[in-house]
């Protein structure tokens, strides 16, 4: 993940509505209104934070006739879950290591 595009992604999860949307696409692709009557924000709402996750590359969208279809983007979501994965996997490590270096002074 480039460092833009993980600022882009990361930036965008940092809202909680954008998070639910997320949440919803997790169960299948939706529709904007489909998400919108799911959500307790305006239509037009909905589509300003699709229009943010579609550019933080973590949906996708296609069309069926007039409506916008929207799923999670799974290389987009690959990408965050690698990054955090590679953060978790360095930063485990160096708790391990001060863990383990560590004495007892109570004893």
């Amino acid at each position: 993940m480039t460092r833009a595009a993980g600022d882009a992604a990361f930036s965008a999860l940092g809202d909680a509505n954008r998070r639910a949307i997320l949440e919803l696409l997790h169960d299948g692709d939706r529709s904007v209104q489909e998400i919108a009557d799911s959500l307790p924000i305006s239509r037009p709402a909905v589509s300003r934070h699709l229009r943010l996750l579609k550019d933080a590359g973590l949906v996708t969208t296609r069309s069926e006739g007039t409506r916008r279809i929207y799923r999670l983007d799974a290389s987009g979501v690959d990408a965050v879950v690698e990054f955090l994965g590679e953060m978790w996997g360095e930063a485990s490590v160096r708790f391990r290591l001060v863990a383990d270096n560590t004495t007892d002074r109570t004893t």
